[in-house]
């Protein structure tokens, strides 16, 4: 059986409701946050080429409408926008009544994130629980509605954008590379608990990326070499390829496969070694 992100299929109509709106497709919905610019708006682009009809969510509802409308005439399929600020409750309530009630979402991609790339002393606790508000609780909130259908239906796709600072930490990301460690444990977790069905977790862990957010973050895009940063095309192209080989976990820009086969093996091999109800002998009193 083929691993690859299927094509959307001709099937049963679904309708999405939210304010006064009603999107009804007769296609399967792949939903992008954080669709406005970025991975996201080329996820939406890549998805729409594969014949997913789209539902796009950010906060600009003015780049939403442009990008559905160009993804529209470009493909054939059908884009809705939902404009949503997802770090705030009622948005976020309203998405998830969306999500929840529409059998024709099949895949969800959780990009909607924020960076703020500063030592924890000199940043606002406010800003910090704005990262912890939209790149955790949002992607689990959202993830929790969609997975009772997707396991019903034995069909279904997550895909969530971590980070390369999820395996990493540095002065100035304590607090993101936590969030973005939370996105990849949280995946790894549920990548176990559906492991025998027909619903698939995918996590991809960017390294630094051409994208906007690098705008707010406090730390310029043009303060990186350029050799390191990775175009957005580039980006979702390679993580699209590696879901259809069937990873896991998706390292775009690592060439040496190896290296995470050695990371994640140390991995479990550390957490088997912890299995003891003895102290370690170095920790004991002489």
């Amino acid at each position: 059986m083929s691993t690859a992100l299927p094509s959307s299929d001709s099937e049963q109509s679904g309708t999405i409701n939210y304010k006064d709106k009603i999107m009804t497709s007769s296609r399967k919905i792949a939903v992008v946050t954080g669709a406005s610019s970025g991975i996201g708006s080329v996820y939406a682009d890549r998805l729409a080429r594969r014949g997913y009809d789209l539902l796009l969510v950010a906060r600009r509802g003015d780049r939403l409408q442009n990008l559905g409308t160009k993804l529209e005439q470009a493909y054939g399929i059908k884009a809705e926008t939902l404009v949503a600020d997802l770090e705030k409750d009622e948005d976020l309530t309203r998405l998830e009544t969306v999500l929840a009630g529409n059998p024709a979402i099949r895949v969800l991609v959780n990009n909607a994130g924020i960076a703020r790339l500063n030592s924890v002393a000199e940043t606002p606790v406010k800003e910090s629980l704005a990262q912890i508000e939209l790149n955790i609780t949002a992607l689990t909130r959202l993830t929790h509605a969609v997975l009772p259908a997707f396991k019903e239906r034995n069909e279904g796709i997550i895909i969530n954008i971590a980070s390369a600072l999820a395996l990493h930490a540095l002065p100035v990301s304590s607090v993101y590379s936590g969030t973005k460690g939370f996105v990849l444990n949280f995946s790894r977790g549920l990548q176990q608990e559906l492991a025998n069905t027909g619903v698939r977790i995918q996590m991809v862990l960017p390294a630094a990326t051409a994208t906007d957010l690098w705008d707010i973050s406090g730390v310029p895009l043009t303060a990186l070499p350029p050799e390191t940063v990775m175009s957005v095309e580039h980006l979702v192209d390679a993580a699209l390829a590696g879901f259809d080989q069937g990873e896991s976990v998706t390292l775009p820009s690592m060439a040496d496969a190896g290296l995470w086969e050695k990371y994640d093996t140390a991995r479990s091999d550390l957490f088997a070694a912890m299995q003891t109800g003895n102290p370690a002998p170095r920790l004991l009193s002489l």
